[in-house]
């Protein structure tokens, strides 16, 4: 069996990580500690966000897929809501990242 990180130490390092990289990240919305889902909400600070929902390839492999965007904040928090209702264990980060520099660790698809 496949050891796993928890999630909340997985979004601590990422609010950690981005502090270091002085981009703004916050968490908004706070999941199953051991195994939630993960959204990352990017700001780009023109009026429009993008969000990405952790997932695997088709191999099993680490990735990242693109669940909206660029769209108005409105529409992007419709849609975390949705997701939420879905997932009560969801995680939300927020990060204001106009010049792309959040790295993501793994690729998207």
């Amino acid at each position: 069996m496949e050891s796993r990180l928890k999630t909340a130490l997985w979004v601590s390092a990422q609010v950690r990580m981005c502090d270091a990289a002085c981009i703004p990240a916050a968490v908004s919305r706070r999941g199953d500690p051991d195994s939630g889902q993960v959204l990352i909400k990017r700001n780009l600070l023109d009026g429009r966000f993008e969000v990405f929902a952790r997932s695997l390839t088709i191999d099993g492999a680490p990735a990242w897929r693109r669940a909206c965007g660029p769209e108005a904040e409105p529409k992007v928090d419709r849609i975390i809501a949705r997701e939420a209702g879905f997932d009560p264990d969801l995680w939300v980060i927020e990060i204001e990242d106009p010049h792309f520099r959040y790295v993501f660790d793994a690729p998207i698809v």
